[in-house]
């Protein structure tokens, strides 16, 4: 058996940790290929409480015309109808891509306890890669933040669609 991982600067996870984060990264990846199958950007979350997945989400801001139907918030709004409460504590969000500041804020605001992402965003992350939620000493509620699991996978399916896109936008 492997010994414990370092996964950030203060995360450090056993291996049956890590198998657990990586088998809800994969129900978060299923729901992104659903976003890539109606062509929309394919990022997929889940919500987990108690080790159970409570709500699911994949983004749907073109074919809602809502831009703020990114896969989290899609899965929040989800997670509140069935809990019946706009707070979500005890619970943690999967999400393929690091999430953007509108996505981190509604964490703050719902109380999510943990946040763990699978490929990070050189563009909009706002959970480390750009900026971190957590600097900001104003917000009253920290989260757990989880990077990098299942980065590969999560990265690549990205990397395909907008080849694909890209592909297509030459035709």
């Amino acid at each position: 058996m492997k010994n414990n991982e370092l996964i950030s600067d203060d995360i450090l996870l056993n291996p049956a940790e890590i198998r657990a984060h990586e088998q809800f990264m994969q129900e978060a990846l299923i729901e992104a290929q659903k976003a890539y199958d109606i062509g929309e950007v394919p990022i997929g979350a889940v919500i987990v409480q108690e080790g159970k997945i409570i709500a699911r989400g994949h983004n749907r801001s073109i074919i809602d015309c809502d831009p703020t139907a990114h896969a989290e918030i899609v899965a929040i709004r989800e997670a509140c109808r069935i809990m019946s409460n706009y707070r979500l504590p005890k619970t943690t969000l999967y999400v393929t891509l690091e999430p953007c500041t509108m996505c981190a804020g509604s964490f703050l605001h719902t109380r999510i306890d943990t946040v763990v992402y699978g490929a990070g965003d050189s563009r909009n992350g706002a959970l480390g890669t750009n900026l971190n939620v957590n600097d900001y000493k104003a917000f009253n509620h920290k989260l757990t933040i989880i990077p990098r699991v299942l980065q590969e996978e999560c990265s690549t399916l990205i990397k395909t669609f907008f080849k694909e896109r890209r592909t297509k936008n030459e035709e």
